[in-house]
């Protein structure tokens, strides 16, 4: 029997790739519910989202599941037409410039001139930073060393550094750039200019497709239909993992009431649960994993019934630069982002809370990070209202955060695990923090349990 430690995407896709290939599992997860930090609620049918609302096109490994899972019809594309970011400077949103690529490189000329979230000299530089040639190898640098160096501190501070912060819940001057930025720093090699870089790159490239895609129901019905589809192929016990230890055929795991035999164990847990599991076999490959940092979030998800917000909310929504935040990190208009989130004239927002270096906003009241949401997005927005319904999702160090040197990391756990028989590790720690790099985790940790046990994989 292959056991899995951890219920999330990463765990129940490799459950998922072992059925599909003629294995059953058990899963064990501590919480009472699966699929970690995805979870969909429904209110007067608005889709309230509790982690995640949405995952990348440009990666094939969710849209590949889906298809896998027959929800095809399920899928839904933002609404890239509407698309519309802004940035809070000088008590007043300001939207992003047209024409940013990857987010955040500028690859036109006008809309970088006109935009006031940028002063002469940043505009100046961005513009020389098409004449860089490359320099060669460089070691791992902050994504905010890398940025600064091509286009400046300001263009950090307002661009950079709210953008990152809002993918990855991170500090800028200490997120990894060969880990977060890994294509601009391969553009930086060949071509010296990120901007000259992606211009080549985007003209020699098909037309874009949609930059996010969902399930019309949420993707709380990912998960559903996963556990659902799994059946009696998957064995699940809802008990933290107490201890695991070697054995003649592959491992003991001590979980809930006993000890399992496990013929392959995968560890799709955060990295600090496999690290006080994986101590007493490999103190050198837990020191590895512990030294891996997270940070934690808080979403507060927010429904106005049609008439009750006055002001038009336009695009997406907005980003809060550290320079100017509070509490408020970001807000998504969801109705806006999506198709049919919410019946027609309804409001749903989705603001943002926490991240690096605010560990301490989780002990603040429900009540208390309502109050502190309603205020900002008074001030920031002009909503003022009380909503008709909110809901409020704390995630404690649910967040991994690939600082400097993650990559050396990441290979060093590596080479620790190949020396460890019949073990895998999964997870957001590793290898990329969205649903399709968790889906693409599991699978290969299963794939490594299929081919140990020498079961021929299926295409």
């Amino acid at each position: 029997m292959i056991v899995i430690a951890g219920g999330g995407i990463s765990g129940l896709s490799a459950a998922w790739h072992l059925a599909r290939h003629g294995h059953c599992c058990t899963l064990i997860e501590s919480s009472p519910r699966l699929g970690g930090v995805i979870g969909t609620a429904r209110w007067e049918g608005c889709i309230l989202e509790a982690g995640p609302d949405s995952f990348l096109a440009a990666k094939p490994e969710a849209l590949e599941l889906v298809r896998e899972l027959g929800l095809e019809s399920e899928l839904i594309c933002s609404n890239d037409h509407l698309r519309l970011t802004s940035i809070w400077k000088d008590n007043r949103l300001t939207p992003l410039p047209d024409g940013l690529a990857m987010m955040m490189i500028p690859t036109r000329v006008a809309p970088m001139i006109a935009t006031p979230l940028l002063g002469w000299r940043t505009k100046l530089r961005m513009g020389l930073e098409y004449f860089r040639r490359p320099s060669g190898v460089r070691p791992d640098r902050s994504a905010a060393a890398f940025l600064e160096d091509h286009y400046g501190g300001e263009a950090v501070d307002f661009l950079a550094e709210p953008l990152l912060s809002g993918v990855y819940g991170g500090d800028v001057r200490s997120l990894s750039a060969d880990s977060v930025l890994g294509r601009l720093v391969e553009i930086e090699r060949a071509s010296g200019s990120l901007t000259r870089g992606l211009l080549n790159a985007r003209n020699s490239a098909p037309p874009p497709g949609p930059l996010f895609q969902t399930l019309k129901s949420g993707l709380g019905r990912l998960v559903e239909t996963l556990i659902d589809r799994l059946g009696d192929r998957m064995r699940v016990i809802h008990a933290p993992v107490q201890a695991i230890e070697p054995a003649p055929a592959g491992w003991r795991v001590r979980a809930g009431a006993g000890w399992m035999d496990a013929s392959r164990l995968i560890l799709a847990a955060p990295a600090y649960s496999a690290a006080s599991l994986l101590r007493p076999h490999d103190a050198e490959l837990a020191r590895l994993l512990e030294t891996v940092d997270y940070s934690s979030s808080i979403t507060v998800a927010l429904v106005y019934r049609p008439g009750r917000i006055v002001k038009e909310l336009k695009g997406f929504g907005f980003l809060v630069p550290r320079k100017t935040r509070r509490k408020l990190l970001a807000c998504t208009f969801v109705h806006n982002k999506f198709p049919h989130p919410a019946p027609p004239g309804f409001s749903v927002l989705r603001c943002f809370l926490g991240g690096a270096g605010s560990q301490r906003i989780l002990e603040e009241s429900d009540e208390d990070l309502l109050a502190a949401v309603i205020q900002e997005l008074g001030s920031i927005a002009g909503v003022t209202q009380t909503p008709d319904h909110w809901r409020i999702h704390r995630w404690p160090r649910a967040m991994p955060q690939y600082t400097v040197g993650h990559g050396w990391r990441c290979a060093r756990i590596k080479q620790r695990v190949a020396a460890l028989p019949n073990l895998s590790l999964a997870g957001n720690a590793y290898y990329g923090i969205g649903i399709p790099d968790c889906i693409r985790g599991g699978r290969l940790a299963a794939g490594s349990a299929l081919a140990a046990s020498g079961v021929p994989l299926r295409p």
